[in-house]
């Protein structure tokens, strides 16, 4: 049924296929198609806007005209025909919860829960190291320099804003346990995608890098592996990766030991 009532308007002209606006959406109604972000059905579009400020381009705005009633069933149903599940309610709730002052990633912000509803994929981008050590604390704590959730390179989707002009780290599981000072050596300042090219499927992980590298912008690549064999998997998969999407990424293999002191630094050829 048509009623007269506030929905997105999406100019395709200013839109530059980021996907900010994906990410902000917990009701799915907008998706990218042909590089352009694109309304999927009117009544997924509740027109309460929480993709309007994510727009770098201005290219969202809301409008009042003649649509489809919003239909919160309708989107439930369509979020779990693309494996979500989740009520809306219980959306709504997770992307307006208020950070727990006491956590150590005070300010956290979060920009969107992923289809699939687990608490590991909520988008969220920290406050630097140096906001974070100026919150006022009861106690002393040890800042991390971690900027963003998720962490797995399986679960960032390759639109996540955190990814953009990022210096990358790719790191193998195993290393953020076995190197002592990792926050401050490797993590602060660049954005962390970690993996076990042992146990994964490394096709998926060149296929994932492969979409992040055609379309975010890294500046360059970190890849801190183990001095194990199946960890020198980890650069061969950035290295097809890099093919696959065209791209000449500068990027350097750390290699540490069991105990965390570096035994190798080598350039990744392109």
């Amino acid at each position: 049924m048509k009623i007269r009532r506030k929905i997105v308007s999406i100019d395709e002209e200013r839109c530059n296929g980021c996907g900010q606006c994906v990410l902000a959406c917990a009701e799915g109604a907008i998706e990218l198609v042909g590089g352009k972000a694109r309304l999927v059905s009117e009544n997924y579009c509740d027109g309460l806007a929480a993709c309007l400020g994510e727009c770098p381009q201005g290219a969202i705005s809301i409008v009042e005209r003649e649509a489809d009633a919003f239909d919160p069933e309708a989107v439930e149903h369509y979020l779990q025909r693309k494996g979500g599940g989740e009520r809306i309610a219980g959306i709504k709730e997770q992307k307006t919860d208020a950070p727990n002052t006491s956590d150590m990633q005070a300010g956290a912000q979060t920009l969107d829960v992923l289809p699939c509803g687990c608490p590991s994929t909520h988008i969220q981008m920290f406050k630097s190291s140096c906001e974070a050590a100026n919150q006022p604390v009861s106690h002393s704590v040890a800042y991390s320099a971690l900027s963003h959730w998720p962490v797995q390179i399986k679960l960032v989707p390759p639109t996540a804003p955190f990814l953009k002009g990022a210096d990358l780290l790719v790191a193998s599981d195993c290393a953020p346990v076995a190197c002592p000072n990792f926050h401050g050596d490797f993590l602060k300042g660049r954005t962390v995608l970690l993996g076990c090219p042992k146990f994964d499927d490394t096709e998926e992980y060149i296929d994932k890098l492969t979409d992040i590298f055609g379309t975010a912008g890294i500046r360059n690549i970190t890849i801190l592996i183990m001095e194990v064999p199946c960890c020198s998997k980890m650069p061969l998969i950035v290295q097809q990766a890099m093919a696959r999407a065209g791209k000449s990424i500068p990027a350097e293999t750390i290699t540490v030991s069991a105990k965390g002191a570096i035994v190798k630094k080598q350039k990744l050829a392109a």
